[in-house]
């Protein structure tokens, strides 16, 4: 069967180690901050690496649907709505990126 992946939480996990951000300085001399331990690309990596496999078990459900091989319509559209919303989430969270780095690159110093 398909194993249930929620792109939310998981990002809501990954974005958990940030909580020290506002605090200013005192995160910064304790060194102990989730995020120094985990770098942003590598959230990235496995954001993007979880959307593929979602993305995979979308397509096999579908696969196993038109064959029939055990997979129930419900199934099939419960995997390609997770899979949708969880590129429409990292389509969202990329457009922000890029409109961060437009905003920074258009900084004066």
């Amino acid at each position: 069967m398909l194993t249930p992946i929620n792109p939310i939480t998981t990002a809501t996990q990954a974005l958990q180690g940030f909580s020290g951000i506002g605090s200013g300085a005192s995160a910064n001399s304790t060194g102990s901050s989730g995020a120094a331990s985990t770098p942003f690309s590598e959230l990235l990596t496995d954001a993007v690496g979880q959307v593929d496999q979602l993305e995979t078990q979308a397509h096999a459900a579908v696969a196993g649907l038109m064959t029939g091989t055990g997979v129930d319509v419900h199934q099939a559209m419960i995997a390609t709505q997770k899979a949708s919303m969880a590129f429409e989430l990292a389509l969202a969270v990329r457009n922000k990126a890029v409109q961060a780095y437009q905003q920074v690159i258009g900084m004066q110093f």
